[in-house]
């Protein structure tokens, strides 16, 4: 018997916490899983599915149960890639951890979504700083099963590529686009704010913070607006954008985004707190408990 693929995780030193990325694609290890691993996986999606009723984007929760996810145990890649594949022709490929940012890119140009294949341990039940099996899949893979939103990340992947050659300024911008759509991104339904963001839908706390709190701004979807908004990643988000459809996401992204990047280019950064006069407000956040500093 093969030994099990690497777990990858983030290294802590004296001087801080240092991302360790790896590029090699695994097999699911899926006969290594344990009772605790199986049981992990089972109490964070009864939770989340319980949480995400009336908050979640009907979208995001209809295709996860076409999938056939349920909490009784970690689901096979396998599985999951023969619904997949013929819905939108997408396929999950298993990773050790964090990928390089171009190696990532490539993926999702050819619509290959790659999900990491440990779960976290039951101490981190509540967080984990990486990406693990749960989030990816949990919170990411639904919504490929969308054939807009899975056309939407073909098309940011092979942006990714582009602005990879442009320079870091360029990947910057459009990292930040990623962030405040596929991670925190709201979306309006029925005239309501639902979550779509995978870095939501997988988390209780920032699902209940989304919708319900008063601290964050909730502004409407702007490209460039949000190609210049730092954001959070060791806290709840200060803003949050909200999509009026998933529709949205390609019109405003079909373009070439060289100029884009030109422009953006000569322009600063925007906090990510700050509500601008141009802005469509859905709520002006009260600020209770944001830091000062730590925008990304």
């Amino acid at each position: 018997m093969s030994a099990p693929p690497r777990r990858v995780e983030n290294l802590h030193t004296d001087k801080g916490k240092v991302p360790v990325y790896a590029t090699g694609i695994v097999e699911q290890p899926w006969d290594e899983y344990d009772a605790a691993d199986h049981a992990t996986w089972a109490t964070l999606f009864a939770r989340q599915r319980e949480v995400l009723v009336g908050r979640a984007s009907t979208e995001f929760l209809q295709a996860q149960d076409a999938m056939g996810m349920s909490p009784h145990a970690i689901p096979k890649y396998a599985d999951l890639n023969a619904v997949l594949g013929e819905a939108t022709g997408w396929q999950l490929i298993g990773v050790e951890g964090l990928l390089p940012e171009l190696d990532f890119f490539d993926h999702l140009a050819n619509r290959r979504f790659p999900v990491t294949w440990w779960i976290r341990k039951p101490e981190q039940i509540d967080y984990i700083e990486e990406p693990d099996l749960f989030h990816d899949l949990f919170g990411h893979v639904p919504l490929l099963m969308n054939p807009v939103f899975a056309d939407y990340m073909q098309a940011y992947g092979r942006g990714g590529v582009k602005a990879h050659g442009i320079g870091p300024e360029a990947l910057q911008n459009l990292t930040r686009l990623y962030w405040y759509t596929v991670e925190f991104g709201l979306i309006r339904e029925a005239g309501a704010l639902r979550i779509y963001g995978s870095g939501i839908v997988s988390s209780k706390g920032e699902s209940l913070h989304a919708l319900e709190s008063a601290a964050p701004n909730r502004i409407g979807f702007d490209l460039e607006r949000i190609m210049r908004t730092r954001y959070r990643i060791d806290s709840y988000q200060k803003t949050y954008f909200v999509i009026d459809s998933f529709q949205q996401l390609i019109d405003a992204t079909a373009p070439d985004f060289t100029p884009v990047y030109a422009r953006l280019a000569e322009q600063p950064s925007i906090a990510a707190g700050t509500v601008l006069d141009g802005d469509l407000v859905f709520q002006r956040g009260s600020g209770e408990g944001w830091a000062s500093d730590g925008d990304v």
